[in-house]
């Protein structure tokens, strides 16, 4: 027998909103994309030394899961050693207008 319809939550389905949390959401995401967005293109061990608190592991971590979401892209260039810098996408940009939104609400309702 089906579970009638109000009893079931709508973010029990393939939420957008929570697939949005899972990209930007945790400690470390949203300060590595302000970090990008404000620096420009950096290399690792810069953003290493900038969040304070990362571990090396949450760093890459972090930096794979954003790459996977489209919102940081990696380059490697053929130098010896190899240099990586990281940045962020067009895609990471277009959220800009969302989070400056996010924090005026917030200063606005304390």
């Amino acid at each position: 027998m089906e579970e009638p319809k109000a009893a079931l939550c709508p973010c029990m389905d393939a939420c957008v909103l929570q697939q949005v949390m899972n990209s930007i959401g945790g400690k470390w995401k949203l300060p590595l994309l302000c970090s990008l967005t404000a620096d420009g293109p950096t290399r690792y061990n810069d953003l290493l030394r900038k969040m304070r608190g990362i571990s090396n592991t949450m760093l890459a971590k972090s930096l794979r899961e954003l790459e996977r979401d489209g919102l940081v892209e990696r380059q490697a260039y053929l130098e010896v050693p190899v240099r990586v810098e990281y940045a962020v996408t067009e895609r990471a940009r277009t959220l800009q207008p969302v989070l400056h939104q996010l924090i005026q609400w917030q200063m606005e309702t304390k």
